[in-house]
């Protein structure tokens, strides 16, 4: 299993409200912001190895880029595990951990957007 995790999806919103919901779920799923760029619609953030009261293996940094398209948006998610020292975590990851993270950050972004998950 990769422990690299990449998504990509279009919704039909435009990239601002999509944008401003990805803040929202990093705010709600306890992640801290390494950076966001609200002009080139990109946001960076790390996520604690407890989310929503459930222990993961380790924790994760994720980077969500909102491409517009028109009066709709592409998402773009990648995703890796990271060690104690918050350094990208090149082997014994616990399997599962990274597309948790993501899984769980799409279904409450698409939640946020009032978009059924597909």
């Amino acid at each position: 299993m990769p422990f690299e995790q990449h998504f990509e999806k279009s919704y039909p919103k435009d990239a601002q409200s999509v944008y401003q919901a990805a803040l929202k779920v990093t705010e709600k799923m306890e992640g801290k912001l390494v950076s966001a760029s609200p002009e080139t619609f990109r946001l960076e953030a790390r996520f604690p190895k407890v989310i929503f009261n459930k222990t993961l293996g380790e924790r994760t940094q994720l980077s969500c880029e909102i491409r517009p398209a028109g009066e709709a948006c592409q998402v773009v998610i990648d995703a890796f595990p990271l060690d104690a020292v918050e350094r990208k975590l090149m082997f014994g990851a616990s399997p599962g951990v990274t597309k948790t993270v993501v899984t769980w950050f799409v279904a409450h972004l698409e939640h946020t957007l009032g978009l059924a998950s597909q």
